[in-house]
């Protein structure tokens, strides 16, 4: 007797999933059928067939159109997923024997720009050379990309806010503790080698990292620790090197990570300020969706020395 796994396979296919994932899209069998070229009546006995092959309902059928069941929207989840892995394995398929694997990783831009260089060299220098898509981005779109399957792995910040249960099930593997330096133009009054407090700090035009960053949510638990309301910024920018620049040319003072701006002191770009309190490091993960069996973040994590 065939298992229900097994069942479901032999009776879905990935066109099946199409029709679920457009069917939420558009919110109605109508405004589905019309997307797919296909007839209101053709699409409605697919979906009975589709929810036959499931054994529940995947939507509510009400007055206004068609809403997710609970047990629709993990089907929904997983057909997004599987269509993404196809896309994928088609594309290393088709590069031949050029690469061995493709890995795609997302991390916000002060990750990708200070300590992924150094993993993505490991992976060019297997053999064959493992291709890397590297995406850059906030964290917030990062975990999206996650869950829906565009990318393997992250290696980034906490987000500020975990996934709400019943969501994709994640792994958080710790990596290490980021550190954060303030800057300031190497003219500025307070680069003159004196320890200055976040009272002072408050004072001066800030360019600060997106709201959604972990580097803005120390800046301002910096500020607050000390009693002092966190500056609105002069500048908002989501790239520590455009922050630095800003900075470098006069713009105000801002954090980056201390290694980037540890190099740009050396160059004479900007200045460190000697800061009381120091502000505190944040925590760098790699996340990735669990209970998943995925060669490629199973060799991230042999490089990143996890296994």
């Amino acid at each position: 007797m065939k298992s229900s796994s097994q069942n479901l396979a032999s009776r879905l296919r990935f066109r099946h999933l199409q029709l679920i994932i457009e069917i939420k899209r558009s919110g109605s069998l109508r405004a589905a059928a019309q997307k797919l070229n296909l007839t209101q009546p053709a699409l409605s006995k697919a979906l009975a067939e589709i929810e036959s092959a499931f054994g529940f309902p995947l939507f509510t059928r009400t007055a206004r159109g068609l809403t997710p069941t609970a047990q629709g929207d993990v089907a929904l989840r997983g057909s997004v997923l599987l269509l993404q892995e196809l896309a994928h394995v088609h594309s290393e398929a088709a590069a031949g024997s050029s690469a061995q694997l493709q890995m795609r990783i997302g991390a916000p831009p002060f990750v990708a720009q200070g300590f992924l260089p150094g993993v993505v060299a490991q992976l060019s220098q297997r053999n064959p050379p493992v291709q890397v898509q590297l995406l850059e981005e906030r964290v917030p779109m990062l975990m999206d990309m996650l869950t829906q399957g565009m990318v393997d792995a992250l290696i980034t910040s906490y987000p500020l806010e975990r996934p709400p249960q019943g969501a994709m099930p994640l792994q958080y593997e710790k990596l290490f503790d980021s550190a954060f330096a303030v800057i300031a133009a190497p003219g500025h009054p307070l680069a003159n080698g004196r320890t200055v407090n976040w009272q002072r700090l408050g004072e001066e035009p800030w360019i600060m990292p997106s709201k959604s960053s972990m580097a803005r949510r120390l800046i301002e638990e910096s500020f607050m620790r000390e009693g002092v309301p966190p500056p609105v910024p002069l500048v908002e920018s989501t790239s520590p090197v455009t922050n630095l620049r800003l900075v470098a040319a006069g713009v105000g003072l801002s954090a980056t990570p201390a290694d980037l701006a540890r190099q740009a002191q050396a160059s004479g770009q900007v200045k460190l300020l000697r800061v009381s309190p120091k502000m505190q490091s944040g925590p760098v993960a790699l996340i990735y969706r669990s209970g998943v069996d995925n060669p490629r973040v199973d060799m991230l994590r042999a490089i990143l020395k996890l296994k």
